[in-house]
C-alpha cells in the first residue's frame, strides 16, 4: 500500500508549476515573485507552542461518563499505571485516564496535562521542564498519578493533579530520560557530570543518595525496567560512533538491599544483547508479559522492529523492507513504537520516504510471536491503522494504553463485532477483543504539531479497527487534545510538498520535497526564484510536515526545494552513509543537483537561486558558495560550521568525534580539514551572504560564524551578520524570529529580487 493514498494531494510525481492557489473571491492580482504580501507572518510562527512528548497517566478521578460506539473517542480513556499491571487490571479501575505533554514556550518547557474535554492544566509552571543532554529530549515520564521530570539538571517528582515539585536529586551536572520502577519505588536515569555519563538510579522519594549502575561508556540512552522490576535495560556508545552508526543493547540484572526497600539496587550481571560498532540499535522496550525485548536496529540495512527473547535468547526481526521504524537518536527518549498493554499486538511508526502511518503487528503465534524474518517460519500479522490519522503526514511519541472500563465496553463492541463475538464488558467471553488508545504529536504540511489521541479495537483474529467516529464526520478520525498555534489558513495558502527525485553526477538518486510557490491573492509572469533548503545533522531529514520556512518563502512567491541530500535518514543504511568521509562535497553536488533539476523542469529561475541552511546545512551553504561561485545568487547561513579545526575542540560533547567520519580523524585529516573548511577559502565566494548566529549557541559556537565574517568581510564580500543576544542553537524567543524574518525578507529584496 501507498504510504501517499490517504493524501492524493502529496503524490510522488514530476509537479507541475504551481505558481498560485486558485481561491474564491476577487481575482488575483499580477505582482513580481517574492514581493507577494502574506498572512502567514513571523509573529505568526514565533508565537506558538512547541510539543516534545506526550504520555499516558491515570491520576484519581471521578469516572467518566460512558461512551456510545458512534460518539467521538476520548483522548483520555488509557490508564498508565504500573508496567506490571494487566490489562484487564488496568480496564477495571474505573476512571479516565488524562495525557500529559511537554510544551515549549519561548524556550521555557512546561508540563501540561487534559483529557480533551476541559481546558488544559500546567503541572509544572513553576519549572523549566528541560533536559540539557546533548540536544536534550527525556525530559519526563509518569507512573501513576505522579509525573517525574527534569529541571536544573535535577530530578524531580510531583503529583500531577495538586502539590509542589520536591526534587530527588542534587543539582551536580545534568539529567534525562527518567524511567520508574513498577512498583514505583525507583527511578532510573541518566546522568552526566564533567563530561562523564552514567546510568544511575534514586529512590522515588529522594531518601537516598543516587547510585550508579553503569559507567565507562561515553553515552547512555533510553532506561527501560522489566515488568518485574529486577532488569533495566539501556543503550551504550562510544566514541568516534555516533547512535546512528554503532551502539549496544545491555540488559543489567539487579540486585536489591534485603533491609532497606528504598534503597537503590546494585549490578548483579550485564549481558550485550544486541548491537556493535557497526549496528544501530535503539529504543528498548520489555513486553508486559516480560518476555520479550522489542528493539530497533538496522541490522538489515534498514531501521527495523525485533523482539528478542530472555528465556531463549532468539532474535526475530518483525518488520522487513524498504522503510524505516526508527530514526536518528540526537535526543534521549524518541519513541516510534509501543505496545499494546496485553503484549499481544505492537504499534509501530513507518517512514516511507518521510511519509509517516500508524501500523499495528500482532505477536500472539503460539510459538512465539510472528515476524518477516521468523527463523522458525512464522508469517507476520501486519495492518495499517485506518482513519484515525489519514490526515497526518507526519508523526511521532507515540504512546500506547487500553481503554478505560467503561469506553472499552463500546470499543470492545466494535471489536466483538469484527470478529464476530459482542461483549458488553469491553473484552469477550474469551479475553481477545478490547481497544486501546494511541497518542502522538502529528502534523501535516497544512497541519501545524498537535497532540491527538484515537482509539483502536483489538479482536483476535480481525484486523485493527479505528473505534468511534466525530459527529457528522464519517470515518473515525483522532481527537485533538492540543493545537501548537494558529491553524485557520486562507484556502490556498498553504503549499503541499511533492516528493521529487533527481539524480547526483554519479548517477546515484537523490531525495527532496518541492513546494510551489502559493497566494491565492497573486499570480507572476515567468518563473519563480527559489529557495534551496539544506537541513542540519547532517545526519537528518526534511520531512513533509508543518514546515514554517518553507511556508513563510512560498506565500511570498518562491519555489522551495528541501533536500534530503546523501546522508540523509529514512532512506536505509547505504544512503545515509554516503555522506561518509566526502560531507562538504557530495552534499554540495546533491545541493547544487537538485536546484538543475528545478530549472531543467521549468520549476525555477536559474538566475535566482537562493541557497540556505542552519548549522550543518549552514556549513553546505558556504561550501556551496565556495565550489560554484555565481551558480546561487545568494546565500543564508544560520550558525554555519566554518572551521572545522575549530569544531572538532570546541563544540559539545555528544559531536565532539562526529566528524572522524564526516571527514576523517586528526591529525591524520588534517590536510583535508584545511581543504574543507570554509573560513580558509573565503575569497572564493562571490555571491552575497546573511550569516545569523545566536550568541550562546554552545554547538557552533559564536566564534564559527565571527571568523567567516571576518573573512567576508577582508575581501570585500557583500554580506550580513545578525547576532542575536540570549539565544543558542535556534531561535527561542519570539522577537528574535520576527527579527529574522524581517532581515531575512530585506536580504532577499536587495539581492535577489531587485538585483
Amino acid at each position: 500500500m501507498s504510504p501517499l493514498s490517504h493524501r492524493p494531494e502529496i503524490q510522488e510525481a514530476s509537479p507541475g508549476v504551481g505558481a498560485a492557489g486558485a481561491g474564491r473571491g476577487p481575482a488575483p492580482e499580477v505582482r513580481a515573485y517574492g514581493l507577494w504580501e502574506s498572512p502567514l507572518t513571523a509573529s505568526m510562527f514565533g508565537r506558538g507552542v512547541g510539543l516534545g512528548d506526550v504520555r499516558f497517566a491515570r491520576p484519581a478521578q471521578p469516572a467518566q461518563p460512558a461512551l456510545s460506539p458512534t460518539s467521538a473517542p476520548s483522548p483520555t480513556s488509557a490508564p498508565a499505571g504500573s508496567a506490571a499491571r494487566s490489562a484487564e487490571q488496568a480496564a477495571a479501575d474505573g476512571g479516565g485516564p488524562r495525557l500529559v505533554w511537554l510544551e515549549s514556550r519561548a524556550g521555557r518547557g512546561v508540563l501540561v496535562t487534559g483529557d480533551g474535554r476541559s481546558a488544559p492544566e500546567d503541572v509544572t509552571a513553576d519549572h523549566n521542564v528541560r533536559a540539557r543532554l546533548g540536544y536534550g529530549g527525556g525530559e519526563f515520564t509518569v507512573h501513576g498519578d505522579v509525573v517525574f521530570f527534569v529541571a536544573d539538571g535535577r530530578l524531580w517528582r510531583q503529583g500531577l493533579m495538586e502539590g509542589r515539585a520536591t526534587p530527588l536529586t542534587h543539582a551536580v551536572g545534568q539529567a534525562a530520560s527518567p524511567a520508574v520502577s513498577p512498583d514505583g519505588r525507583f527511578v532510573a536515569y541518566v546522568h552526566s557530570a564533567e563530561r562523564r555519563d552514567c546510568v544511575a538510579v534514586v529512590d522515588a522519594h529522594g531518601l537516598h543518595w543516587p547510585q550508579r549502575l553503569m559507567h565507562g561508556d561515553d553515552f547512555y540512552m533510553q532506561p527501560a525496567w522489566h515488568p518485574d522490576g529486577d532488569k533495566l535495560a539501556v543503550i551504550a556508545w562510544n566514541h568516534p560512533q555516533m547512535p546512528w552508526d554503532g551502539t549496544e543493547l545491555r540488559v543489567m540484572t539487579l540486585r536489591f538491599d534485603e533491609h532497606d526497600a528504598a534503597r537503590p539496587p546494585a549490578v548483579a550481571s550485564v549481558e550485550v544483547v544486541a548491537g556493535g560498532p557497526e549496528e544501530s540499535v535503539l529504543q528498548p522496550e520489555f513486553s508486559p508479559d516480560g518476555r520479550f525485548l522489542a528493539y530497533v536496529s538496522d541490522r538489515s540495512g534498514w531501521w527495523h522492529l525485533y523482539l528478542y527473547d530472555l528465556a531463549t535468547g532468539r532474535h526475530t526481526q518483525l518488520t522487513d523492507g524498504e522503510f524505516e521504524v526508527g530514526l536518528p537518536a540526537w535526543v534521549q527518549g524518541l519513541r516510534t513504537y509501543a505496545f499494546a498493554p496485553d503484549g499481544r499486538s505492537l504499534f509501530y511508526i513507518r517512514n516511507e520516504a518521510g511519509f509517516h502511518s500508524v501500523w499495528c503487528v500482532r505477536l500472539e503465534d503460539a510459538d512465539g510471536p510472528a515476524g518477516a524474518k521468523d527463523a522458525a517460519g512464522g508469517s507476520a500479522r501486519h495492518f495499517r491503522i485506518p482513519s484515525l490519522f489519514d490526515e497526518y503526514t507526519v508523526l511521532s511519541q507515540v504512546a500506547v494504553a487500553p481503554a478505560a472500563h467503561e469506553a472499552g465496553a463500546a470499543a470492545g463492541g466494535a471489536a466483538g463485532a469484527a470478529s464476530g463475538t459482542g461483549p458488553e464488558s469491553g473484552r469477550d467471553p474469551a479475553g481477545g477483543a478490547h481497544a486501546v488508545d494511541i497518542a502522538c504529536i502529528a502534523s501535516a504540511p497544512d497541519i501545524p504539531p498537535r497532540v491527538v489521541v484515537g482509539r483502536v479495537a483489538l479482536g483476535p483474529e480481525a484486523a485493527p479497527a479505528a473505534a468511534g467516529a466525530a459527529a457528522g464526520s464519517g470515518a473515525p478520525r483522532a481527537v485533538v487534545v492540543r493545537r501548537s498555534q494558529f491553524e485557520r489558513f486562507e484556502p490556498g495558502l498553504i503549499s503541499m510538498p511533492k516528493a521529487v527525485k533527481w539524480t547526483a553526477p554519479d548517477g546515484t538518486e537523490v531525495h527532496g520535497l518541492y513546494y510551489p510557490p502559493a497566494n491565492p491573492r497573486f499570480v507572476a509572469e515567468g518563473l519563480p526564484p527559489a529557495v534551496i533548503n539544506i537541513h542540519g545533522g547532517p545526519t537528518s531529514q526534511s520531512l513533509p510536515e508543518f514546515e514554517p520556512r518553507a511556508q513563510w518563502f512560498t506565500s511570498r512567491g518562491y519555489a522551495f526545494l528541501a533536500v534530503n541530500y546523501r546522508g540523509s535518514t529514512g532512506y536505509g543504511r547505504a544512503y545515509r552513509e554516503q555522506l561518509k568521509g566526502r560531507w562538504g562535497l557530495v552534499d554540495v553536488e546533491d545541493a547544487v543537483s537538485g536546484a538543475r533539476y528545478l530549472v531543467d523542469q521549468g520549476l525555477a529561475d536559474g538566475r535566482r537561486l537562493v541557497v540556505l541552511g542552519g548549522s550543518a546545512g549552514g556549513y553546505t551553504v558556504l561550501r556551496a558558495l565556495i565550489t560554484h561561485p555565481g551558480f546561487f545568487r545568494a546565500g543564508i547561513c544560520l550558525y554555519g560550521v566554518a572551521d572545522l579545526f575549530g569544531m572538532a575542540s570546541d563544540t559539545h560533547k555528544f559531536e565532539e568525534r562526529y566528524m572522524d567520519s564526516l571527514v576523517g580523524p586528526l591529525p591524520q585529516a588534517a590536510d583535508l580539514y584545511r581543504e574543507l573548511s570554509p573560513v580558509f577559502h573565503a575569497h572564493k565566494i562571490q555571491d552575497p551572504v546573511a550569516v545569523f548566529q545566536g550568541a550562546e549557541d554552545e554547538v557552533v559556537p559564536k566564534a564559527q560564524s565571527d571568523q567567516i565574517v571576518a573573512a567576508l568581510r577582508a575581501k570585500g564580500v557583500p554580506h550580513e551578520y545578525h547576532v542575536y543576544e540570549g539565544e543558542g542553537h535556534g531561535w527561542r524567543k519570539p522577537e528574535t524570529v520576527e527579527a529574522y524574518y524581517a532581515a531575512v525578507d530585506a536580504f532577499l529584496r536587495k539581492y535577489v529580487v531587485f538585483a
